[in-house]
């Protein structure tokens, strides 16, 4: 029962040392996402992606995309993401 518990309690813990997009400026989140070439970012309570340096960092299938991200000094920061192409599709912005 403890291990259990113990093992249900990671998910959350995990999430917590995130680095969040809000709690950094602009030029922060742009940084750490090039020093590291793909990085996961939350970018509010709930909520994360995960942003890349270049299309290098992308699966086979996925495209490039431009995005943006609230900064602490900046509510539209310019970052970079890979997804999956589907024509005519509605984007996420």
């Amino acid at each position: 029962m403890i291990g259990l518990s113990i093992s249900l309690g990671l998910p959350a813990e995990a999430q917590s040392r995130r680095p969040n997009t809000q709690g950094m400026t602009c030029a922060q989140v742009q940084s750490l996402i090039s020093q590291r070439g793909s990085v996961v970012l939350g970018t509010g309570q709930h909520t994360f992606d995960r942003y890349v340096a270049n299309r290098n960092f992308c699966e086979a299938g996925e495209v490039l995309f431009r995005d943006f991200v609230k900064t602490k000094d900046n509510p539209k920061c310019f970052v970079e993401r890979c997804d999956q192409f589907t024509p005519f599709r509605i984007d996420r912005q």
